[in-house]
């Protein structure tokens, strides 16, 4: 049965920055030892909302910029806790609810540096269909942004494919997360290639693992010059961690500094960049301030535990004094 999108908050439908793909929950497991082979161990676990998508979107609320969310979700409690949190963070939802898969969850396993592995179950967002996208939202919206986890597999890579084309039909421009090395290498480097330049992108964020799994070079100067050739009217935001970010245009390349904060979880620092942002430039055109907020963000996430936790008097103030003037 086609199930249909809704949304369930009072402003407005449309919301400027749609982000369409994963919305589930990270069970987040960070050992005090090393954990042996048929042995046991302490150390911290913590149900958190995640989805990639879903965390871009919020991360780019909380810095000012109006966004939704469409993605699909199981009819079960973990889909309508994981609902209620977006309208908190006064996201606009429009979910698909599928009767058939339950909420997608995701087992991230945290290393003693704070660096983290994932294993994901494909749950019902790994389930959205091309006929299930409302497409009045997508054409409504000014800006849509995929994460991989959408195109990885089919379903739902037909789906992404359809938004992304709806979306620039419209008139809309179009970000991309490429999203994880390991399922690039999967998936193949050219099959890779040729789903995502189907999406007419106009801002991408690999990090800089995947920037070598779709370039073959390492260095990352090597890789921001090859994905510039591949993606040349594309603004290339190349991740570097703790080395901050290098950015690519048709003007030239700048980089920004990573902040000091001592990494305890880097689960969700990428959305949050993502995130910020675009809710930065979206509004500014500004691709170097944004990516100073961006930067600032991420780098409280990764002093914290969880993708998006709450926030606090450290991170507020960055917001404020990195964030778009009113």
């Amino acid at each position: 049965m086609r199930q249909t999108a809704y949304s369930s908050l009072s402003h407005p439908t449309y919301p400027n920055l749609l982000c369409v793909g994963d919305l589930n929950w990270d069970v987040l497991a960070k050992p005090d030892h090393i954990l042996l082979s048929g042995g046991d161990t302490t150390g911290r676990v913590q149900l958190a909302h995640g989805g990639s998508s879903a965390n871009v979107a919020v991360w780019a609320r909380r810095v000012g910029m109006p966004t939704g969310f469409l993605g699909k979700i199981g009819r079960d409690q973990f889909g309508e806790f994981a609902l209620a949190k977006l309208e908190e963070e006064q996201v606009v939802p429009h979910i698909i609810w599928s009767e058939q898969h339950a909420t997608g969850v995701v087992l991230v396993l945290i290393d003693s540096s704070g660096q983290r592995s994932m294993l994901t179950n494909q749950g019902a967002d790994f389930q959205l269909l091309p006929h299930e996208l409302p497409k009045d939202v997508i054409a409504a919206a000014n800006h849509v942004h995929i994460t991989a986890w959408s195109v990885f597999t089919n379903p739902p890579r037909a789906a992404a494919l359809e938004a992304a084309r709806l979306a620039a039909e419209a008139g809309a421009t179009v970000s991309f997360d490429p999203g994880s090395y390991q399922m690039i290498r999967q998936m193949g480097r050219e099959e890779f290639k040729r789903a995502t330049k189907a999406m007419s992108i106009d801002i991408m964020f690999p990090n800089l693992e995947e920037g070598r799994a779709l370039t073959g070079a390492q260095s990352p100067e090597d890789v921001l010059s090859i994905l510039r050739e591949e993606y040349p009217q594309t603004l290339i935001c190349l991740k570097l961690d703790k080395e901050g970010a290098m950015f690519a245009d048709q003007s030239g390349v700048f980089q920004v500094e990573a902040t000091h904060d001592t990494v305890i979880d880097a689960t969700g620092a990428g959305d949050s960049f993502c995130g910020a942002f675009l809710g930065h430039y979206l509004r500014s055109k500004d691709a170097r301030g944004a990516s100073q907020l961006a930067a600032q963000v991420a780098g409280w996430v990764v002093s914290v535990f969880g993708a998006r936790p709450e926030s606090d008097a450290r991170l507020e103030e960055r917001i404020k004094t990195y964030g778009v003037s009113s």
